[in-house]
């Protein structure tokens, strides 16, 4: 079961980042995502951390992410979303279960 939506997860993603420059522009907004989170929770967690700099980085990445989905031409298929049509897809097989 685990493995089935490992892959079926990776195959949504992998058919939502086709064309060279949405990846390029996922490549480089990932690192700022995870250093702008970092940097957000850091802030809280009392680690002296500048919590504008996180916001900031933070947006310019989901501003990457964006762009590169508004180029590509599939606007509606960011990562979260996927994620909440797949869980509710599965929301049907689990009530069963």
């Amino acid at each position: 079961m685990v493995t089935q939506m490992h892959v079926s997860l990776v195959k949504a993603i992998k058919s939502t980042h086709k064309t060279p420059v949405n990846r390029i522009l996922h490549c480089i907004g990932m690192p700022l995502y995870v250093i702008g989170f970092a940097l957000i929770v850091g802030y809280f967690a009392d680690l002296h951390t500048n919590p504008l700099t996180g916001i900031i980085l933070w947006l310019i990445a989901i501003g990457l992410f964006l762009t590169g989905h508004k180029l590509e031409g599939n606007f509606s298929a960011m990562t979260l979303i996927i994620i909440f049509k797949y869980l509710k897809s599965r929301k049907g097989m689990l009530v069963t279960l």
